[in-house]
């Protein structure tokens, strides 16, 4: 069967369903890598991308209890936070800017930033408006005009639709008015309705989410997928997900990376065990197969560790996203990755795996590494 796939994928046909759940089935694990690592050479030649970045997340405090979210609290407990406009903008000037005549060679008086992307997500805040978003936008816009903006997931998106009484499009053409540059893919989890209603029975559907990522496309807002794989959900629904995203690329071409996301237990109403690196290589190298019409599969080494997600670059993965500098949701769950990486350590980990070293911004425009 493998022999059959492989003819396949080199002859140029797109894999089905079938395909994808003997992919995920084998344990042929390095004859999958290879194939996989064929097809992102074709696609991205021998360059591995990252990006200097910085995650926010504003808030822990969220109306949603995800039973495989460690992160998310109510207001009063005592591990709560909620950051302001000031406290992100402050993260955002880094240790580089903080000093006398660090300033901008844009507009005058604007504070330097060491960061090409901010990456900003978090708790569905029970209180805080949408004007509140659109403050945090556009304040991080003007107070850094070049650092591009990559914030919100489908299910915040959704959020704000309700508060605000706007429409999907509407909250996505406003926040794109106020500095929105890029979305995340958060919130997918497994699109399959089984799999949601134990998992995030309060979430938006699967459906929602597809929804909300198909005006975001309309409206000229690229944006990112994910699939958190390794809980309670079986091979057929991993492909149920890949084939759903599939399926809107080639209606919408919006999405610009998928990332696999490996489920994390601790702490989690669910429990269950860290995924095997095994599993992570095979899910990377099968969704570089699969995901035919995306151009970037991405390693995050938040999730996976700096040594798969190294591997990865092996196994179909083009992007080991970023240096995240301060990640707070998986590590909440037990991650034992560090929560940030030098810039340096990024290049060292890539061309390490004999890959060349990219560094990008968040609409993966190569630029200059120094």
């Amino acid at each position: 069967m493998l022999d059959l796939i492989r003819e396949k994928v080199l002859s140029g046909r797109r894999l089905d369903a079938k395909d994808a759940v003997e992919l995920f089935r084998s344990d042929d694990i390095f004859a999958i890598g290879r194939l996989a690592s064929t097809v992102a050479e074709k696609k991205n030649g021998g360059n591995a991308y990252f990006v200097v970045n910085r995650h926010i997340n504003p808030t822990n405090i969220c109306i949603n209890r995800c039973k495989f979210c460690a992160f998310s609290c109510s207001q009063g407990d005592s591990n709560a936070y909620e950051l302001t406009i000031e406290e992100i903008i402050e993260r955002l000037r880094g240790e580089k800017a903080k000093g006398k005549g660090q300033r901008a060679n844009g507009p005058e008086g604007k504070l330097r930033t060491p960061f090409r992307e901010v990456h900003i997500v978090g708790g569905l805040h029970p209180d805080w408006p949408f004007e509140h978003y659109l403050g945090m936008v556009s304040d991080i816009k003007k107070e850094f005009p070049s650092i591009h903006i990559k914030a919100f997931t489908a299910v915040e998106i959704d959020h704000f639709s309700r508060i605000s009484g706007l429409t999907i499009s509407a909250v996505l053409e406003t926040l794109k008015d106020k500095g929105l540059d890029v979305m995340p893919g958060g919130g997918a989890e497994i699109f399959a309705e089984r799999v949601r209603n134990k998992l995030c029975p309060e979430k938006i559907s699967g459906e929602r989410w597809l929804d909300v990522h198909r005006a975001a496309h309309r409206t000229g807002i690229w944006t990112n997928a994910t699939m958190l794989y390794g809980h309670i959900e079986d091979y057929r629904e991993r492909v149920d997900h890949l084939m759903k995203l599939r399926n809107l690329q080639d209606e919408t071409n919006g999405f610009q990376a998928f990332i696999p996301l490996a489920y994390h237990p601790k702490n989690t109403d669910i429990g269950g065990f860290y995924s095997s690196g095994i599993d992570d290589l095979r899910t990377i190298a099968v969704s570089r197969l699969v995901l035919d019409n995306f151009d970037h599969i991405k390693a995050y080494w938040i999730m996976l560790g700096e040594k798969v997600a190294q591997l990865s670059l092996l196994f179909g993965a083009d992007d080991l996203d970023g240096t995240i500098i301060e990640e707070k949701i998986t590590h909440a769950a037990g991650a034992m990755s560090s929560q940030g990486m030098t810039k340096a350590e990024m290049i060292d980990l890539i061309e390490r795996a004999g890959k060349i070293a990219v560094e990008r911004d968040a609409f993966y425009n190569a630029l200059p590494v120094s």
